[in-house]
This record gives C-alpha cells, sequence and structure tokens, in this order.
C-alpha cells in the first residue's frame, strides 16, 4: 500500500514539474519582455517631447496605443516642470534693496493640466495644429507607467505560491530629463 502512495506521489511531483515549472519559466520570459517593450516606447515618447520641445495630441495618442500592443494597462503620469527665476531682495516692497541673486523655482503641471491642453472639451478654431502643450529648453519632464493589470506570471504564481511575489515585479517605469529643444 506504501509503495502504491508513493508511486502516485511521484507521479503528482513529475506532473508538476514537467508542465508548471516551465509554464513558470515562459511566464516570467513574457513578462520581461512585456517590460521592455513598455520601457522602450516610454523612452522613445520622453526622447522625443524633450527633442521637439512639445506634446501633441498625436503623439499622446500613438504613445498610448503602443503602450496597449505590450499587453499590459498602465496608468500614464506626466510631469512638467517649468524653470523660473526669482530675483531675491532683503525688502521686498523696496527694489533698491537688491541683493544680486536669484533663486530658482520650478512651476509644475501634471498630465491633467496638460491633457486639458491637448483634449480641451471645446476644439480651437485651428484645429489640431493649437492642440500641443508646449514647453521650454531648460525645462524638465518626467513620464511615469503604473502597471494596474495583472499579467499571466502573477496570476500563475498566486496559483502556486498563494500571493504574487512582490520584489520581482516591476510596478513603476520611470524616465525623463531636461526639454533639449524648442522646434515648435
Amino acid at each position: 500500500m506504501g509503495n502504491a502512495l508513493s508511486k502516485i506521489a511521484a507521479a503528482i511531483l513529475a506532473v508538476v514539474l514537467i508542465f508548471l515549472f516551465p509554464a513558470v519559466q515562459s511566464a516570467q520570459r513574457q513578462e520581461d519582455i512585456r517590460v521592455l517593450s513598455a520601457y522602450n516606447t516610454l523612452v522613445q515618447f520622453t526622447d522625443a517631447v524633450r527633442s521637439k520641445g512639445y506634446v501633441s495630441a498625436e503623439m499622446y495618442e500613438d504613445f498610448s496605443r503602443e503602450l496597449e500592443t505590450t499587453g499590459a494597462a498602465y496608468d500614464i503620469e506626466l510631469e512638467h516642470r517649468h524653470k523660473k527665476y526669482h530675483p531675491e531682495y532683503k525688502d521686498p516692497a523696496d527694489p533698491t534693496t537688491f541683493m544680486d541673486e536669484f533663486s530658482v523655482v520650478y512651476d509644475s503641471n501634471y498630465t491633467s493640466d496638460i491633457l486639458k491642453m491637448l483634449f480641451p472639451s471645446a476644439l480651437p478654431a485651428g484645429g489640431p495644429v493649437l492642440r500641443k502643450y508646449r514647453l521650454e529648453a531648460g525645462d524638465y519632464l518626467s513620464v511615469t507607467l503604473t502597471k494596474v493589470s495583472r499579467s499571466p506570471l502573477e496570476v500563475l504564481s498566486g496559483f502556486i505560491y498563494g500571493t504574487a511575489p512582490e520584489g520581482g515585479q516591476t510596478k513603476h517605469l520611470s524616465y525623463g530629463g531636461m526639454v533639449l529643444n524648442e522646434d515648435y
């Protein structure tokens, strides 16, 4: 009787190792490719915006569409920081107390502000030409992707381990830098 139980246990273990282990490995490779594809799309979009100096509605839609082809759903967060210089005074009410110094202040615009410019509720008279969010050279742009969908690897890991592994999964992808050009 004990011999039969050990043979059944060995058969179940063999089936698990033959089918589940390759499935997990395949899902891991697929997830790696998905993340690399999303990061490549992120870098291309951000570098295009940094070199052109603007975000157009068409560029944003193409970026969103390209992210959809990766097979995962992402939340897109944009941040534009505009550099401003403010003169320093000992007494702000008296312009003769200028201290020969300037402080640098960044005004930030986020996704909601940018999308209002790109997709207004009423289209402007100029049509798509005016649907651009302009940046200036020296400004900073940062784009962050947050994964909101579950991948096959997370589903499979949840089945095997009871919970999805936290350490190995990339939930956020970020890229950005200084705007280099104003090509509008």
